[in-house]
């Protein structure tokens, strides 16, 4: 099973979940106020991996993994920690970390906002108030002036409806709000942040402008369902994909998407069947990413693979879950989906937001002590694959 010449390998990681110290953000401030009875966070980030220093260390990594891209995230609220007052040296810190990732011949797909919110931001109501896509806009622009030529794909926003769902649903991330209105007027300003911010980074040069959104696969559970399993399936995919993409189409240049789990629906309640699950008990279906892949031809745009991986602490199954996620993104590019890439997360171990710690995503493994980097065995397994471009049957 080989891959076009031109396919891209690589590893996706976040900045807050790795760099450490960002003090100036909603969830730095949330984890060290915790209150008397809250269960959330398991853990304060702390120093997380320390890659605000490491990151030559990580992206050595990256190389061995014979990987020829990267995707990382940069920080607002380190670029512009009081509004409207942006900080130059933390740009210069940032054109330091893409240029040691160019000079590793890797290409950069960066991020502009993985989650975490500048305190000031926040304390204006965030993603609810009116204004948000004129400040994610002022701070984009000023990325793209400042950081463009070290950037291959600009990616605006990061999973705009999880952010949306856990932070105004669940409540359990930053605001903490439980408000389905809230929740819907946060997808809304998402959506008109990244179509401004698309605009005007566009404006600014030639650049490859996209958004990544996490997709998850929805279906009934038996296999002769009630028609309102089948309905109830088709009506969530919808809002998890459609819902999103469509109003925001015409401004994107690629697609990313990001695919962990299938969920099925059984009496009108999301169960998954018994098989592999990863250690958050997220079912592991390969299938749902061909179906996903197959779907998302219809906005006919480049598809990146953005984040694909599992917490695996033993890394017992992270080389099957490989095996078979890139057999089904195999599967859909023979269907005729238009699959460009793929990013395996995560590169390390990281702060896995709400968790903690606990979860091991890392293909790369972590000490906690001494923040030591030790490759797990599925790293050797997947860095085969990269310099071969192919997949073994």
């Amino acid at each position: 099973m080989k891959f076009p010449a031109d396919f891209i390998w690589g590893t996706a990681t976040a900045s807050y979940q790795i760099e450490g110290n960002n003090t100036n953000t909603d969830w730095w401030y949330w984890e060290n106020n915790k209150k008397r009875g809250q269960k959330y966070p398991l853990e304060t980030s702390g120093i997380a991996c320390d890659s605000y220093n490491r990151y030559e260390e990580d992206f050595d990594l990256c190389k061995q993994l014979n990987n020829n891209a990267v995707r990382i995230s940069i920080e607002w609220a380190r670029l512009e920690p009081t509004e409207g007052k942006f900080d130059y040296r933390e740009f210069a810190h940032y054109k330091k970390v893409l240029s040691a990732a160019k000079d590793r011949e890797l290409k950069t797909f960066v991020t502009l906002h993985h989650f975490t919110n500048p305190l000031w931001f926040s304390k204006k109501g965030g993603w609810t108030n009116f204004n948000a896509p004129k400040y994610f806009s002022r701070y984009a622009k000023e990325c793209a002036k400042e950081l463009g030529p070290f950037i291959d794909v600009f990616l605006t926003i990061n999973e705009p409806q999880v952010l949306a769902l856990m932070g105004y649903i669940v409540g359990r991330w930053p605001p903490n709000v439980v408000n389905p209105v809230s929740s819907l007027i946060c997808q809304i300003n998402l959506m008109r942040s990244h179509n401004r911010a698309y605009k005007i980074i566009k404006a600014q040069g030639k650049y490859t402008v996209g958004i990544v959104k996490n997709i998850v696969w929805y279906e009934p559970y038996e296999k002769i369902p009630y028609f309102w399993d089948s309905w109830l399936a088709k009506f969530i995919f919808w809002l998890n994909s459609d819902f999103f993409i469509k109003p925001i189409q015409k401004n994107l240049d690629i697609l990313g998407i990001n695919y962990y789990f299938t969920n099925q629906i059984k009496n009108l309640s999301l169960v998954h069947p018994p098989g592999m699950v990863s250690n958050l008990n997220w079912w592991i279906n390969p299938e749902g990413l061909t179906k996903i892949l197959i779907y998302a031809k219809k906005y006919n745009l480049p598809i990146y693979i953005t984040e694909n991986g599992l917490a695996d602490s033993q890394d017992k199954l992270r080389e099957v879950f490989i095996k078979n996620m890139l057999q089904a993104a195999y599967d859909a590019m023979k269907e005729g989906s238009p699959v460009k890439g793929y990013f395996h997360w995560s590169l390390i171990d990281n702060y896995e937001w709400h968790e903690g710690f606990w979860p091991k995503f890392g293909i790369v493994a972590i000490d906690r002590k001494t923040l030591e980097r030790k490759p797990r065995k599925s790293f050797y397994y997947y860095a085969k694959i990269c310099d071969n471009n192919s997949l073994d049957d």
